[in-house]
């Protein structure tokens, strides 16, 4: 039983070490994103996975039309929104 441990052991810890130091923070990261992605409105200033900056015009369930600086319209899917710079434009 003991060498059976000492051949287990080490991997069953590098299983442990992998999934807080890795497989855990990547689903926190996701998680937040995916929140993120559904709490968007309108006025909402934006930044694209492309790096498009500009803000949230009209959002529909699964696509978000961003207004850009220069008054163009342009349709993304909402999974294509990295991040919010800011709140809403009138905050």
């Amino acid at each position: 039983m003991p060498e059976m441990f000492g051949t287990i052991g080490p991997l069953l810890l590098m299983f442990v070490l992998f999934y807080f130091l890795l497989i855990r923070p990547q689903q926190k990261r996701q998680k937040a994103t995916q929140q993120m992605q559904s709490d968007l409105k309108k006025g909402d200033k934006v930044v694209t996975i492309g790096g498009l900056h500009g803000f949230v015009d009209a959002i529909d369930e699964g696509k978000v039309v961003i207004k850009c600086g220069d008054g163009s319209r342009l349709t993304y899917d909402r999974a294509a929104i990295r991040e919010v710079t800011q709140g809403s434009a009138g905050d």
